[in-house]
Parts: structure tokens; C-alpha cells; sequence
């Protein structure tokens, strides 16, 4: 199969993590699309694209993978960067009203899925000198339990096992699945500190590895790939 051209899918192309993904991977050749409820489609380039779409629909997620296949080619490397959280009261987490935990869950899990789901069919397509790499934008939370973010928690636990099952089951194909977040050296969370940059590096590394690595990749500022 001939090769074909380098494209990367960013779903939920905030200004922090999305945006230095972008400008990593449009470094290394790629043509990119993003993903997000604002995108600006008359902002569009010969190398880049905007898609306007509500990540809160699954439905949607497909008619992003059409658009982009038919401007740039399948994307060989997808990653699903969109989250949603309700602040409750960490005493009564079970207070969360279920249509803002169903909501939630349609943006942290079920649209990641589709985004999967797509991923593999164009994955399928693609040369196995192509990356096919699908990374999904986790924290600590598929482990660490923060009531007062049960709903965030719920949606990163959820789709850590999607990602845990995709890694699994397409190893002998060449498709890698990672659950990919960032930590203190201590193992905690970042907070508002989270460094796009360090993402973006992190993610092309990723994206770069011949073969399924661990799953759960977690990385730490300035130290890389660290295990917790």
C-alpha cells in the first residue's frame, strides 16, 4: 500500500492541550484537523481545517471523520482532548442530577467511543507505515476517586477501560490505544497547571512508537513516561 499523507483528528481543540498538539504535529508534516463547539471553518488553510461540531452529540463524531477523510485522507493519528465536569458538593456526590451525569458521560465517554469506532475504520485503510495511534486525554481519575468530580470520574474510568480493551485487542494489527495524563512528581494531579507543550511532545512521542506501549501512559514535566 502506498503511503499516505500524515493527518491528525484533534477532538476538543481547547487552547491549552489542543492547540500545542496542533502546532507539535504541523511541525512534524502533518495535516490537521480541530475539532471544537467555536472552530472557525473560514479559518481553514491547505494544511489545516476546522470543524465545528457539539462533542456532546456521539452522532456527530462521525460526520467530523467523513469531513476530514474527504479533505485531507483518514487520519492516522486521532486524539480525543474534550471533557466535561459538574463541581458538586463532595459530601453528597449522589446528588448529581442524572441528566448532568448523562450529559457528561456523552462528552467523556460515548463520543470518545464513536471517535474510536471511526478511528479503527480508518485505521484499517491506512499503510502500517502510518502512525494509527488513537490517544485519549486522561487524569488520575480512572483511579483516584474526588467526589465532588463523580461525574468527570466516571466518564475517564469508563473510557480508560475502552482504551485498556481497544490496546488489547488491535496490538497484533499495529493500532495503538493510549490513556494518556499528566502528573506531579509525586503523583498528583496539576491542577491548573497542566503544560500544553509538554503534552504536544509527549503525544508525538507516542504517536512515533513502532508498537502498542503500556496502555496508561502518565507523564511528569521535564521527566517523561513515569510509573505510578
Amino acid at each position: 500500500m502506498a503511503a499516505a499523507p500524515k493527518v491528525i483528528l484533534i477532538l476538543g481543540s481547547g487552547a491549552r492541550v489542543g492547540e500545542h498538539v496542533a502546532k507539535t504535529f504541523a511541525a512534524k508534516g502533518y495535516k490537521v484537523a480541530l475539532t471544537s463547539r467555536s472552530a472557525k471553518e473560514d479559518n481553514n488553510s491547505e494544511s489545516t481545517i476546522n470543524i465545528a461540531a457539539d462533542l456532546s452529540d456521539p452522532e456527530a463524531v462521525t460526520q467530523v471523520f467523513s469531513k476530514v477523510k474527504a479533505t485531507f485522507g483518514n487520519p492516522s493519528v486521532v486524539v480525543y482532548n474534550a471533557a466535561a465536569a459538574n463541581f458538586g458538593d463532595a459530601k453528597k456526590p449522589l446528588e448529581l442530577s442524572l441528566s448532568d451525569l448523562n450529559q457528561s458521560l456523552k462528552i467523556n465517554t460515548l463520543s470518545a467511543y464513536v471517535a474510536a469506532q471511526q478511528a479503527v475504520q480508518g485505521f484499517e485503510q491506512l499503510p502500517a507505515s502510518s502512525s494509527r495511534t488513537f490517544i485519549y486525554t486522561g487524569n488520575l481519575l480512572n483511579t483516584a476517586v474526588m467526589p465532588a468530580l463523580l461525574d468527570l470520574g466516571v466518564g475517564k474510568a469508563a473510557t480508560a477501560h475502552i482504551v485498556q480493551a481497544a490496546a488489547t485487542a488491535y496490538a497484533d494489527k499495529g493500532f495503538k490505544f493510549y490513556y494518556a495524563d499528566e502528573r506531579k512528581s509525586d503523583g498528583s494531579a496539576p491542577g491548573n497547571a497542566i503544560d500544553g507543550e509538554e503534552h504536544g511532545k509527549f503525544y508525538a512521542e507516542l504517536a512515533e512508537h513502532k508498537e502498542q506501549g503500556d496502555w496508561q501512559q502518565t507523564f511528569v514535566k521535564g521527566e517523561g513516561y513515569k510509573k505510578f
